[in-house]
């Protein structure tokens, strides 16, 4: 794998701010943000920033937040063989097959529990953390189940639609943690049409969630707001309502209020928490439906991070010694758990307390760590007040191969 030097977060401002043709001040005003804040990140004394503030930049700098963010934008190389590619995934989710009428493949397609089999053992990837495997299986998976569209009618194929509906579903999440946001964009639409022809009334909604997160992720907040609250209300439940769909309800109050903790809307974000709280309570424990986890842990999970985003850091350490049975959580959201965790110590200049906190989601999701923007961001920013030329920290920096950058 090629690397190019990883610029600073404060050198993405700069480098757009400049081509924008504004000056720092203005770029504030614009961004809703201080002058102090822009003068820092760009002068290299801040090395992160909430996201909360890089959504605003990124709109005032008309582009997508994972462009000043800096992470991964391919997937890493472990051995010569099932290299995974975003160029096979991006020709697995938009086949050129399609466009030109070409026949379909001659090869006998899977079985129907073969596929299954398949799509779960890439959740449980997915779930880990294990990026660079997923960008391996994914592609091939997605081929096999279009496959056994065409090849099956009635009930089988609305059974194998369901199938590639979580495939793309699967994609679009995959391809978003790589900064290709309109890539995944597309298989959302794929995944949106295949739930429909599907047999699991469920899959629209698990997608909506999905696209509320993507949307999210290119800084169309209100978008992502709106179309995961206009859902919840939709699929609100009722006395009667399964376990399974107060879990989906609540995981797009969850989405909703994600979207909105990135605008600022602080209000919302408590009336979204109280609510999901509320389904979360009646369902008793934590489920795991469609991959997603749902119930009181996720949802203290997800206040820690509302509140970090929040600038209530020191609420936010003390709502994180309160969380219940972590031990239930996916490796990758209790990963992001101890990055909030880090994110708030890091606020509040307790280093060491970061410094811990990220060593701990590094042991949970090794991989996850490497691609994720918000970990880099807060290791750049430690390692950057770390004096000692050998620390822990750098040997984190290290490991995250914080100074190199997979090209496209």
């Amino acid at each position: 794998m090629q690397f190019r030097e990883e610029s600073s977060i404060g050198d993405r401002i700069a480098r757009l701010r400049l081509r924008r043709k504004l000056a720092q001040e203005r770029l504030a005003e614009r961004a809703g943000v201080s002058v102090d804040v822009v003068r820092k990140l760009e002068q290299g004394v801040r090395n992160t920033a909430r996201l909360t503030t890089l959504n605003a930049l990124a709109r005032a700098l008309d582009v997508e937040p994972s462009v000043l963010g800096g992470q991964p934008t391919t997937f890493e190389v472990r051995g010569e063989q099932d290299q995974p590619s975003v160029l096979a995934l991006r020709q697995a989710v938009s086949p050129l097959a399609d466009l030109l009428g070409e026949e379909a493949d001659p090869e006998e397609p899977p079985s129907l529990a073969d596929l299954r089999a398949a799509l779960r053992s890439t959740e449980c990837i997915r779930r880990d953390g294990r990026i660079s495997e997923i960008g391996a299986l994914l592609p091939q998976l997605i081929k096999d189940a279009r496959a056994a569209v065409r090849a099956h009618h009635g009930a089988e194929a609305a059974a194998a639609h369901a199938v590639l509906a979580e495939a793309y579903q699967i994609a679009a999440t995959t391809l978003t943690a790589l900064g290709k946001e309109d890539a995944a964009f597309t298989a959302m639409e794929r995944a949106a049409e295949a739930a429909r022809r599907g047999d699991d009334p469920h899959l629209e909604t698990v997608g909506v969630s999905t696209l509320a997160w993507v949307l999210t992720r290119q800084g169309r907040l209100a978008d992502a707001e709106r179309i995961a609250v206009a859902t919840a209300e939709r699929v609100e439940p009722t006395f009667r309502s399964r376990p399974v769909e107060l879990s989906l309800w609540g995981i797009l109050l969850l989405r909703a209020a994600t979207a909105a903790v990135r605008a600022g809307r602080h209000d919302t974000v408590r009336d979204l928490i109280g609510l999901a709280g509320a389904a979360a309570a009646r369902i008793g424990t934590d489920r795991l439906d469609y991959a997603t986890p749902f119930g009181p842990t996720n949802v203290g999970v997800a206040k820690v991070n509302f509140l970090v985003e929040m600038e209530e850091n020191a609420e936010a350490l003390s709502a994180a010694r309160v969380v219940p049975d972590l031990r239930s959580l996916p490796p990758t959201w209790l990963a992001r758990f101890h990055v909030d965790r880090a994110q708030a110590c890091v606020e509040l200049d307790r280093a060491d307390g970061a410094t811990q906190a990220l060593l701990v989601a590094e042991r949970i999701a090794p991989e996850w760590m490497r691609y994720h923007s918000t970990s880099r961001r807060l290791v750049a920013d430690l390692r950057g007040r770390e004096r000692r030329r050998t620390s822990p920290i750098a040997e984190l920096a290290e490991r995250i191969n914080l100074d190199g950058q997979a090209c496209d």
